[in-house]
């Protein structure tokens, strides 16, 4: 028997698994199709929240943290397994921005490099970028990791741990219980007892924790991307325009994002979208109008009640814990929520406060709709 069982193996889930293998325990991972595939490969994979000044403040300190482990955490997983999760630290270039002036003055009490440019400054970074508006602003700290492939390494880490346990292919179909503890999961595969369980099942958390009569208030928010393969260096660094943005990756591949749906569980893609989404992109750079767009997905995100996710232990229930509403910041803050979580489950003292993320039974009866 583990010690932890967890259901879930997206970003959050793995890197659950990853620091509590790092501490010694003994890891199950319960993934119904393969790690790493569903929200957490569907996304951009910048390192920080669209507009981290219009976010709550406990929002705002889970990036920081997180940010601040990006490099290292790249760096590790590289030496480790050899697949590189390509953490880029470009800089962001923000166009026609309506509240420069409150970003700025976040950007001056956090101590965070944020400034107004003008057009000139833009051309210079990226040519090809249309005319800048004069409320551009430029982040130079700003990263991004190719997360399909930081996936990918976390699962290979996590493979080659000897005491982690990878359950893909094995979906979860009830929880055992006594009275009111949790002892495991029923799968397709048969049971799995652990001493805790952890749900970090992203978008479908609430649906798995309906067998608990447990209402979580996470949906899906279903997302629609595409991306043009274009020259390497078209684009060099993330540049965001009215909620939208370009990620460059190294080989020139450029993503453009995102839409926000509420479709429930539907990850069907549209031509509707695929118009918006090139109009979005060629406003931006002009020349990718010359370009084809080569890939055209949807992923659902899992949203919550003011974006802020449910961490730590739930009412009612023994030995059951969540990780899960991270609404459009999953790969954000998955550094910093996962290390919430480990240090309630390890005992450890908290390296940042985990009030606001409990899952409380008041916040557990917010509205889906807040």
């Amino acid at each position: 028997m583990s010690n932890f069982l967890i259901i879930g193996g997206g970003v959050i889930g793995m890197m659950t698994a990853l620091q509590l293998a790092d501490a010694g325990q003994q890891v199950t991972v319960v993934e119904r199709g393969m790690c790493g595939q569903e929200s957490s490969w569907a996304g951009g994979g910048i390192v920080s929240p669209l507009y981290p000044w219009r976010y709550a403040p406990p929002i705002s300190q889970l990036s920081r943290w997180s940010e601040g482990v990006y490099p290292t955490l790249s760096l590790r997983l590289l030496e480790e397994t050899g697949i590189d999760p390509e953490y880029r630290q470009k800089g962001l270039l923000y166009l026609n921005v309506d509240d420069a002036e409150v970003a700025l003055g976040w950007a001056r009490q956090l101590g965070k490099p944020l400034e107004r440019v003008g057009a000139e400054f833009v051309y210079q970074k990226e040519p090809q970028v249309a005319a800048a508006q004069e409320s551009a602003l430029w982040m130079p700290t700003l990263g991004s990791v190719r997360n399909p492939r930081l996936g990918q390494a976390l699962r290979a880490r996590l493979l080659a741990m000897p005491n982690v346990a990878l359950n893909e292919d094995c979906e979860v179909s009830g929880f055992i219980t006594r009275d009111q503890q949790v002892l495991g999961v029923t799968t397709v595969q048969g049971e799995l007892r652990a001493e805790k369980v952890i749900v970090c099942g992203g978008a479908w958390s609430a649906t798995l924790l309906e067998r608990l009569h447990v209402r979580l208030p996470v949906r899906p928010v279903k997302g629609q991307m595409i991306a043009y393969k274009a020259p390497p260096g078209l684009v060099q660094r993330v540049v965001l325009k009215d909620g939208r943005y370009i990620i460059p990756r190294s080989d020139g591949l450029l993503l453009v994002g995102s839409t926000l749906e509420e479709a429930g569980f539907d990850k069907a893609t549209d031509s509707e979208a695929l118009a918006s989404l090139k109009q979005t992109a060629e406003s931006i750079v002009p020349a990718l109008s010359k370009h084809s767009v080569a890939y055209h997905w949807a992923g659902l995100r899992p949203g919550s009640p003011d974006g802020i996710p449910f961490i730590g232990a739930l009412p009612e229930w023994s030995n059951i814990y969540v990780n899960a509403g991270h609404y459009r910041n999953g790969l954000v803050l998955a550094p910093a929520s996962t290390h919430v979580l480990v240090d309630q489950l390890l005992g450890r003292e908290a390296l940042i406060d985990p009030a606001p993320f409990q899952p409380t039974t008041e916040r557990l009866m917010t509205d889906l709709a807040s």
